[in-house]
């Protein structure tokens, strides 16, 4: 199967699915999380995979969204893009084979609540985290008003959200968001290392284990998914995020007015 977006290997047991498009930080683009979907659907289908493995080529993990693409989102395409990625934010929360994150560098924006949809995070000395939506007057998306909350409670997750200040993997190691932060230098190697002990635990019991616990905590996920869409979409045709954006790419800070 060819991606113009991802790289894949595969070592023993388990998948690497790198996200390739380190001259735009790996932004999360629409062609990018389709692929993602066909990634982790193929891994799901291949019996001899037992662990995957997601991380970043080049010095980002993710950048999150394309602002050159959102910046141009007319009233209810907001919408539609955020509905096409739920078929793999779903994908990732209930396929049975865990997901284990080699956070890099920056998760910023959705690539920030794209670590949170894996089950595992891993993260290097250099990575850190940003939920940076309200920088450019927008509301978290990819489900992170959903899985953030669960790891460091709905007060820490609204100050991260409100402020959209960066924090360190060792502080988001200290909250509760990343498993272990570890070199830059050995970052994908101690992944591995933890995905290959993991893959010789018994499959079924860890899938199940994954699916009753994610079946549990995410009954409500599919309609946080929906608001999350329609309040986008809301704050996309605003003032403020047309501010928001210019200043980004003017490298200034944003004046916000409450349009």
């Amino acid at each position: 199967m060819d991606f113009d977006y991802l790289l894949i290997e595969k070592i023993g047991n388990i998948q690497i699915i790198r996200l390739n498009e380190p001259n735009k930080r790996n932004a999360l683009v629409i062609e990018m999380r389709k692929e993602l979907f066909r990634a982790f659907s193929q891994a799901e289908q291949d019996e001899d995979i037992k662990t995957i493995i997601l991380t970043g080529e080049g010095k980002a993990f993710s950048a999150g969204g394309d602002l050159s693409t959102i910046r141009k989102s007319k009233p209810l395409e907001t919408i539609k893009r955020l509905q096409s990625s739920h078929p793999l934010i779903m994908k990732m929360v209930e396929m049975e084979k865990p997901i284990i994150a080699a956070v890099n560098g920056a998760a910023a924006g959705a690539g920030f609540s794209l670590a949170l949809l894996c089950d595992v995070i891993f993260a290097s000395e250099q990575a850190f985290f940003v939920q940076s939506f309200v920088n450019i007057g927008l509301i978290p998306d990819f489900a992170a008003m959903h899985f953030l909350p669960m790891l460091v409670g709905p007060h820490k997750a609204k100050e991260l959200m409100f402020m959209g200040e960066r924090i360190s993997a060792e502080e988001a190691h200290r909250i509760g968001i990343v498993n272990r932060v570890v070199p830059v230098e050995t970052l994908l190697a101690e992944a591995i290392e933890f995905a290959e002990k993991l893959a010789k635990k018994p499959p079924i019991s860890v899938g199940m284990t994954k699916k009753i616990m994610n079946q549990h905590i995410n009954r409500d996920l599919k309609v946080l998914l929906e608001l999350e869409a329609q309040g986008q979409d809301l704050c996309s045709q605003t003032e403020d995020f047309k501010e928001g954006v210019n200043a980004f790419f003017e490298k200034r800070e944003p004046n916000f007015l409450g349009k």
